[in-house]
Protein backbone atom coordinates (compact mmCIF):
# COMPACT_ATOMS: atom_id res chain seq x y z
CA UNK A 1 0.00 0.00 0.00
CA UNK A 2 1.34 3.46 -0.58
CA UNK A 3 2.81 5.84 1.77
CA UNK A 4 0.49 9.47 1.59
CA UNK A 5 1.99 12.50 3.29
CA UNK A 6 0.01 15.28 5.51
CA UNK A 7 1.14 18.43 6.58
CA UNK A 8 -0.25 19.90 9.91
CA UNK A 9 -1.07 23.69 9.77
CA UNK A 10 0.02 23.43 14.23
CA UNK A 11 2.45 20.96 14.02
CA UNK A 12 4.42 18.79 11.18
CA UNK A 13 4.55 16.89 8.68
CA UNK A 14 3.47 12.73 8.78
CA UNK A 15 2.59 10.28 6.69
CA UNK A 16 -0.32 7.47 6.64
CA UNK A 17 -0.62 4.31 4.65
CA UNK A 18 -4.05 3.85 2.47
CA UNK A 19 -5.11 1.91 0.08
CA UNK A 20 -4.96 3.67 -3.11
CA UNK A 21 -9.23 3.68 -3.40
CA UNK A 22 -9.94 4.87 -0.14
CA UNK A 23 -7.29 7.68 0.33
CA UNK A 24 -8.62 10.53 2.37
CA UNK A 25 -8.24 14.45 1.49
CA UNK A 26 -7.75 15.31 5.17
CA UNK A 27 -6.23 12.92 8.03
CA UNK A 28 -6.59 13.66 11.88
CA UNK A 29 -3.18 14.70 13.21
CA UNK A 30 -1.43 12.08 15.33
CA UNK A 31 0.36 14.77 18.06
CA UNK A 32 -2.42 17.57 18.49
CA UNK A 33 -5.49 15.79 16.64
CA UNK A 34 -5.85 18.95 14.43
CA UNK A 35 -7.25 18.42 10.83
CA UNK A 36 -3.99 18.06 8.10
CA UNK A 37 -4.19 18.22 4.37
CA UNK A 38 -2.59 15.79 2.09
CA UNK A 39 0.80 17.14 0.22
CA UNK A 40 1.64 15.80 -3.23
CA UNK A 41 5.03 14.84 -3.07
CA UNK A 42 7.32 12.79 -5.17
CA UNK A 43 6.97 8.94 -4.89
CA UNK A 44 9.64 6.86 -3.46
CA UNK A 45 10.92 4.57 -5.54
CA UNK A 46 14.26 4.44 -4.80
CA UNK A 47 15.84 2.93 -1.99
CA UNK A 48 19.23 5.10 -2.28
CA UNK A 49 21.72 4.96 0.85
CA UNK A 50 21.03 1.21 1.62
CA UNK A 51 23.84 -1.32 1.90
CA UNK A 52 22.26 -2.97 -1.04
CA UNK A 53 22.09 -0.06 -3.43
CA UNK A 54 25.59 0.54 -2.28
CA UNK A 55 27.07 -2.65 -3.12
CA UNK A 56 24.96 -2.65 -6.37
CA UNK A 57 26.80 0.97 -7.34
CA UNK A 58 30.30 -0.22 -6.20
CA UNK A 59 29.57 -3.40 -8.77
CA UNK A 60 28.51 -1.04 -11.61
CA UNK A 61 31.27 1.30 -11.14
CA UNK A 62 33.65 -1.12 -10.78
CA UNK A 63 32.91 -2.45 -14.42
CA UNK A 64 33.60 0.72 -16.00
CA UNK A 65 36.40 1.90 -13.54
CA UNK A 66 38.33 -1.08 -12.16
CA UNK A 67 40.90 -0.35 -9.41
CA UNK A 68 44.79 -0.41 -11.10
CA UNK A 69 47.13 -1.69 -8.32
CA UNK A 70 51.01 -0.96 -9.22
CA UNK A 71 52.27 -4.23 -7.87
CA UNK A 72 50.78 -7.85 -7.36
CA UNK A 73 49.84 -8.63 -3.70
CA UNK A 74 52.70 -10.41 -1.50
CA UNK A 75 52.49 -13.79 0.46
CA UNK A 76 51.31 -13.35 3.83
CA UNK A 77 53.67 -13.09 5.97
CA UNK A 78 53.42 -15.73 9.16
CA UNK A 79 54.75 -14.82 12.30
CA UNK A 80 57.80 -17.23 13.42
CA UNK A 81 56.81 -19.72 15.51
CA UNK A 82 58.38 -19.30 18.78
CA UNK A 83 59.13 -22.80 20.56
CA UNK A 84 60.19 -20.98 23.89
CA UNK A 85 59.16 -17.68 25.40
CA UNK A 86 62.22 -15.53 26.17
CA UNK A 87 60.20 -14.05 29.90
CA UNK A 88 62.77 -15.11 32.61
CA UNK A 89 59.78 -16.26 34.47
CA UNK A 90 59.08 -19.04 32.08
CA UNK A 91 62.20 -20.39 32.59
CA UNK A 92 61.52 -22.40 36.13
CA UNK A 93 58.03 -23.72 35.13
CA UNK A 94 58.37 -27.57 34.51
CA UNK A 95 58.87 -28.55 30.37
CA UNK A 96 56.78 -31.09 28.51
Amino acid sequence: MPTYEFRCPDCTDFDLVFAMRSVPENATCPTCGASARRRVSAPRLSRAGSAASRVIDAAQRSAHEPETVSSLPGRARSAPAQRYTSNPLHQKLPRP
